[in-house]
């Protein structure tokens, strides 16, 4: 009787909703301003286009100019970015008071990025489009009244202002239900609270005579179809977003049926328009742009470049236009006629004036290694090199996969893409040493299309990589060792400073990947048991496996450029602005956004900064008294690895300096990653740059090189090499 009370109340659900949609749908007219605001579920749409597509395609002659500012973690009143002051992490006048008491932390933004209220009015929206309820339904039962309130501010706020001609048309929509994927979530616990928020939307929206778009109910019935619509049972996927992007266009507008036969053309307009978008509105490197590292360098070229970015998606905006129609757009043309940027002046000062900075002019790989020192007993030898492979510019990490090959991520495009140049081709390069003569001699590019990859780490199934903002899944489904296969699993982490986004990839003994996060930055990452916020400097944990993201660790840091793992599970980390290396398990606790806790340093002489790369001894191959030494890499001042042997000392640990492993004399030597391979032997990867720093310079001096990379190999001759044992293709 139960079950079939709730089965009649459902359905009565949903002929409701649906009998609302047809009393009240928007009708668009030419030239309407179309604004997407609220949380993940709307965010994550600028990866798809779907939607878009979609509404587009129903309205070809409109000339719609549509623009997402959805982001993750936020809620109706709570707008948190790191470029706004603290008081400006709000919605609208008033929301602090009505907000979650846990989002009312001080977390230290600084800047002047636009208020939400001041983006809806210079994109004049007229029709706007709002994504709340998933995040705030993880508060509980207990939460539903204050969230209503909430809620019921900001739709008054929202038709209280003439953002374009006259006050905006507002639909309000509901987040869809968790699908129950096995192995992951079940999803009841969540549905239960999301179906109480749910209804206490349906109610307000009601009450302020608002279109109420149920997407929770149906979509329910869309997951008995046998595939999977998202990545964790809440983020959707591919086909998820393109089902919800028909639903949505359906219940929102009075135009019917769309303009099929230039969907695909459409798509691919709309997604080259977000990419462009999102360089606006999410602008990697953001706190040079807003931030409180504007200045003093920002101003010389920022503006120009927003300005620039801005014409570009007007043009794309053409582009869709024209394609609706079955017309041609010279896209080249256009852009071309956009804004010139400025020139940019180089601070650059030889090392006789700034100890800090290299040589412009580059010694070469051969010579370059003659001027590294070593530790007695060692050798050190060129792998790789820019000449050999022009492809290896600015590597960053190294990683070795279960054939013994050697990954590397370059960042040619660091610190951010510049419009107008050719978009970013950053790359995860596989190396290998076919005649084993501990040189490269063979390079595969598995991905070619990346921007800023400043951390990945190879699964046996494919790779995970920090990218522009996300974590994505690259996978290689035919064997030829290039991806095929990409897919967002995570976003909302921060990339707002390029150099402190999640990087350093390692993964612990269980399989998951502990990704280090700097400072200054505001990640809210939305996932099927909540969002994850962080802030300030800390560590996120993946789970592959389960698909579960926690905030591993927040601690008050800078820039933690390296997670090493010791034979008995326990992390140690460096944060690097400062000298320190740090235990991570103190800090293992239930983080709370804006506290970060202290982190006592492990070090106790022969410091050094800023290091970047951290690697615990563990081959066979080197000298039995220096296994579990930790290595400490550093790129400025000191060009090379300091070891030091970690004690035991209740409760945790201590070190003693050893020795200096290598130390260069090469003034563009950066080593910034470091690892053992198969065979015992150490990989180092080294930066090679003039200008080392993120903040010393202009973002595009002329003189940060984006062409020059090495990577060398280690060894201690007078111990063999060890046997790599047979992982791929051996029987479990």
């Amino acid at each position: 009787m139960i079950h079939a009370f709730l089965v009649l109340t459902g359905v009565l659900s949903l002929l409701l909703a649906q009998a609302s949609h047809a009393q009240s749908k928007i009708t668009l007219t030419k030239g309407d301003d179309v604004v997407l605001v609220g949380s993940g579920m709307g965010s994550r749409m600028i990866h798809y286009g779907h939607f878009e597509t979609e509404i587009f395609l129903r309205h070809p002659t409109h000339d719609l100019t549509i623009r997402n500012l959805c982001d993750e973690g936020n809620t109706p009143g709570f707008r948190p970015h790191p470029s706004r002051e603290q008081e400006e992490q709000y919605a609208f006048p008033g929301a602090k008071d009505l907000i979650h008491e846990d989002l009312k932390a001080q977390t230290k933004p600084k800047g002047q990025f636009p208020s939400p209220s001041q983006w809806l009015s210079d994109l004049h929206a007229e029709v706007i489009l709002c994504f709340f309820g998933f995040n705030s339904s993880f508060d509980g039962p207990g939460q539903v009244g204050r969230f209503k309130k909430e809620l019921d501010a900001y739709l008054k706020h929202l038709s209280s202002m003439p953002f374009g001609v006259s006050t905006p048309q507002i639909a309000l929509l509901s987040p869809t239900a968790v699908e129950a994927i096995p192995g992951i979530t079940d999803g009841k616990r969540q549905n239960r609270n999301l179906s109480l928020y749910v209804q206490a939307m349906r109610e307000t929206a009601e009450a302020n005579k608002v279109l109420f778009v149920d997407c929770f109910i149906p979509s329910q019935k869309w997951y008995e179809d046998g595939k999977r619509h998202t990545v964790d049972g809440a983020l959707y996927n591919a086909h998820g977003y393109r089902k919800l992007a028909k639903f949505l266009t359906d219940s929102i507008f009075t135009a019917s049926k769309p303009k099929d036969s230039v969907r695909a053309s459409v798509h691919k307009a709309v997604m080259d328009k977000n990419y462009f978008w999102l360089n606006d509105y999410k602008v990697p490197n953001g706190v040079h742009v807003y931030g409180r590292r504007y200045n003093p360098y920002g101003p010389q070229n920022y503006p120009f470049e927003i300005e620039k970015t801005r014409e570009y998606t007007v043009n794309r905006d053409q582009a869709i236009w024209a394609t609706l129609q079955g017309k041609s757009f010279d896209l080249a043309g256009a852009d071309a006629k956009t804004s010139d940027l400025p020139e940019v002046p180089t601070n650059y000062l030889p090392p006789t004036k700034n100890s800090k900075n290299g040589l412009v002019e580059y010694t070469p790989g051969p010579q370059a290694q003659t001027k590294i020192e070593v530790a007695e007993g060692y050798r050190i030898e060129l792998f790789a090199d820019e000449k050999t492979f022009p492809d290896l510019a600015n590597p960053v990490q190294l990683s070795f996969d279960n054939k013994g090959r050697l990954w590397v991520a370059t960042m040619a495009s660091y610190p951010h893409y510049r419009i107008g140049d050719p978009l970013p081709s950053d790359k995860l390069i596989i190396f290998e040493d076919t005649d084993k003569d501990g040189k490269a001699d063979r390079q595969i590019n598995f991905a070619d299309d990346l921007h800023i990859p400043i951390g990945f780490e190879i699964a046996h199934d494919g790779v995970y990589v920090s990218q522009s903002g996300s974590l994505i899944f690259l996978q290689d489904t035919d064997g030829d060792d290039r991806y095929d296969r990409r897919e967002v699993l995570l976003s909302g982490f921060d990339d707002h400073d390029t150099h402190h986004a999640i990087s350093s990839f390692c993964a612990d003994p269980s399989g998951a990947i502990v990704m280090s996060e700097g400072i200054f930055l505001h990640s809210h990452v939305e996932t099927a048991f909540g969002p994850q916020r962080g802030s300030n400097g800390g560590f996120f944990r993946y789970d592959p496996r389960t698909r579960r993201l926690i905030r591993h660790a927040q601690f008050s840091i800078p820039n933690p450029w390296g997670v090493a793992v010791d034979a008995y599970g326990q992390e140690l980390f460096l944060h690097t602005s400062g000298t320190s290396m740090s235990w991570m398990l103190p800090g293992m606790v239930k983080a709370r956004y804006g506290a970060n806790l202290k982190a006592p340093d492990l070090l106790k002489s022969n410091k050094v900064r800023p290091t970047s790369g951290i690697e615990f001894v563990s081959s066979r191959h080197f000298p039995d008294e220096v296994q579990g030494d930790i290595l400490i890499n550093n790129n400025i001042g000191y060009l090379g690895a300091k070891q030091h042997k970690v004690i035991d000392q209740d409760p945790g640990f201590t070190t003693e300096y050893r020795q200096d492993l290598f130390v260069s004399k090469d003034l563009n030597f950066r080593p910034t990653d470091l690892e053992f391979a198969p065979d015992g032997s150490l990989y180092v990867v080294d930066w090679q740059n003039a200008l080392i720093g993120h903040m010393q310079h202009n973002a595009r001096d002329p003189n940060r090189d984006h062409k020059h990379g090495r990577i060398y190999r280690m060894t201690y001759p007078s111990r063999p090499l060890v046997k790599p044992a047979k992982i791929h293709g051996a029987s479990i």
